[in-house]
């Protein structure tokens, strides 16, 4: 049977008569009584006897071969039906005899696809015992259409029709791929959108989604054709730019994207500002595989972030080895809790009217077995960032509560609670815990916030605020003065304290490297006046933070502060310290 398909393939086949010479058909009643069934079947079929003829035809194979019964009836030949075939492919007839040959040589089930004036066959090939063959064909044009439909949707956006991750990093190995060939450089800016979020949060996922839209029109516009936008997260996209020659080509469209994006948008009758932050990676100088460059792009961007956004960034060495360190540190603190390695130290206050002490800060002291002492700057912003400032700011309230409790009433503790805390619907719950367990009143515990406390969910956070007074606990506005709306919030919740920020007070003698933020040089001085005669008016503590001088002191107790805090009175000193220095005073 091989022998004679792989003659019929050749150009030098011949048809003849002879060829179906003692050829035992099937009987014709029961050809008769097949056929209606096979013209039914969705897949054409073709039984091929030893010699190469066709022994039976179903309609639906004659059609999808593009033959008509007079010419691919009972006894057509192979060559026949392959003529056939070679004409409907055309210049496709080389791939077409390809598969025929490979299957045929030596004789082998197999299933192989063609395209015959534009339609997609899948063609299967069975040996039958006795040298005969059954040939299968099915129409799949319109699956393969749908396939590839998909294929190229599950390889794009479907909110912003943009390329996704997967089809960005085909593209990015495809153009690395070209710089190790031909040296063509490369660039990859990652993009993320800042103030977006509020957008969704104020106006509605809609908003955001058509706001979404819009950037990336403008993304598409600023590109060349070479170029790839690609969206990967929520508000993050990637450009991928080809043919880099000088970085400074980079560094034009970062600079673009920023000033584009910046720019205000129309949307639904809203008027919507937005900005971005660009981290950049060069190949091959930052990597050469995609994996690194991503990563690069990120650290810059990270950079970016930190640099107050709205900018770009290139990619540094330096970043890469500072995130390093960064990851180490949050591994270090992951498990400090456990290994309680974390301690609290204690800044007293002292009341200038009788001079004497009113209670202390609680401050969290970091004993690394490695690193030693770690300072709070270095891990507290790490700590907010990732999280962990709720597990801590826990272990912080419940073990400064437990200090307290033994120090001589009426004394009090002071305990900063971070943004973070607030966010956490059980930290009332977690004050009411803290003082049951360790006996100390409510009276006698001091819950410290920052500005940034009620940037946010202001609502929400005056509730909570309001059931801590409630339950006796008293609460002060921490660096008061150095943002934007403290006035605001003093009219909005009534504070029993507010500490100036200690910039203010190092202005006093100049020893500081200027005013406080927001104010000149030399302002100070007025500034703590105002302040201490705005608590009084309303009835506040005023306290002055960072007194390191005599001088400092004496003109605090002139402006009308009521406390002082600072080096002058104490260094912060460790809890087992605290008694023996309220004896000494």
């Amino acid at each position: 049977m091989a022998a004679t398909l792989r003659t019929q393939l050749g150009p030098a086949a011949q048809d003849s008569a002879e060829a179906g010479a003692g050829r035992a058909a099937p009987e014709p009643a029961v050809v008769a009584a097949l056929l209606p069934y096979l013209d039914a079947m969705r897949h054409g079929l073709l039984l091929v006897d030893e010699r190469g003829r066709v022994v039976l035809a179903s309609g639906r194979s004659l059609g999808l071969l593009g033959g008509r019964e007079a010419s691919l009836a009972e006894g057509s030949s192979l060559r026949q039906i392959l003529r056939v075939a070679r004409n409907r492919a055309g210049a496709g007839w080389s791939v077409v005899r390809a598969q025929l040959s490979r299957f045929l040589a030596p004789p082998t089930a197999g299933t192989f696809e063609v395209t015959l004036q534009g339609q997609r066959l899948e063609i299967h090939l069975q040996p039958v015992a006795g040298g005969r063959w059954a040939v299968a064909f099915e129409d799949v044009t319109a699956r393969r259409a749908a396939e590839a439909q998909a294929e190229e949707m599950a390889r794009h956006d479907p909110l912003t029709g943009l390329p996704n991750r997967l089809l960005l990093r085909e593209r990015l190995t495809e153009a690395l791929a070209r710089l190790s060939r031909m040296g063509e450089a490369c660039a990859v800016l990652l993009i993320d959108l800042d103030r977006f979020k509020p957008v969704n949060d104020t106006l509605g996922h809609p908003m955001g989604d058509a706001l979404l839209r819009k950037v990336a029109d403008r993304l598409r516009s600023t590109v060349r054709p070479t170029d790839t936008v690609a969206r990967i997260g929520g508000d993050e996209f990637v450009i991928l730019q080809t043919g880099v020659g000088e970085a400074s080509d980079t560094q034009a469209l970062a600079r673009r994207l920023v000033d584009l994006i910046g720019r205000t948008y129309m949307v639904d009758g809203h008027l919507l500002t937005i900005g971005a932050s660009v981290g950049v990676a060069l190949a091959p100088g930052d990597g050469t595989e995609a994996d690194t460059l991503l990563k690069n792009a990120d650290l810059a961007l990270y950079r970016a972030k930190l640099d107050g956004r709205a900018t770009y960034r290139f990619f540094e060495p330096e970043m890469d080895a500072r995130m390093q360190a960064r990851r180490r540190l949050e591994l270090d603190m992951r498990q400090a809790l456990a290994r309680r390695e974390f301690q609290l130290h204690y800044q007293p206050q002292l009341q200038l009217e009788g001079d004497r002490l009113v209670g202390c800060e609680a401050l969290i002291r970091w004993q690394h077995p490695v690193r030693g002492m770690v300072s709070p700057l270095d891990f507290i912003p790490l700590a907010e960032e990732i999280g962990l400032i709720v597990p801590i700011g826990e272990w912080v309230m419940r073990q400064a509560c437990r200090d307290a409790a033994g120090w001589p009433a009426p004394l009090s503790v002071a305990v900063n609670v971070s943004p973070a805390q607030f966010k956490s619907e059980r930290l009332v719950e977690m004050v009411m815990s803290a003082l049951a367990a360790s006996g100390l009143p409510a009276t006698r515990l001091e819950v410290e916030i920052t500005e940034g406390v009620l940037l946010h969910e202001s609502e929400r956070t005056l509730q909570t605020l309001h059931r801590l007074r409630e339950l006796g606990v008293r609460v002060s506005m921490d660096d008061f003065g150095t943002g934007y709306s403290s006035l605001s919030y003093l009219r909005s919740f009534p504070f029993d304290k507010i500490k100036i920020d200690r910039s203010f007070v190092s202005d006093l003698t100049g020893a500081g490297k200027g005013a406080g933020k927001g104010a000149g040089k030399g302002d100070g001085e007025a500034i703590i006046r105002a302040i201490a005669g705005l608590g009084r008016s309303l009835g506040m503590t005023t306290v002055a933070e960072g007194v390191e001088t005599a001088d400092q002191l004496e003109r605090i107790r002139a402006e009308g502060c009521t406390d002082v805090q600072g080096y002058l009175i104490s260094r912060p000193i460790p809890a087992a310290e605290v008694l023996a220095f309220i004896a000494a005073r």
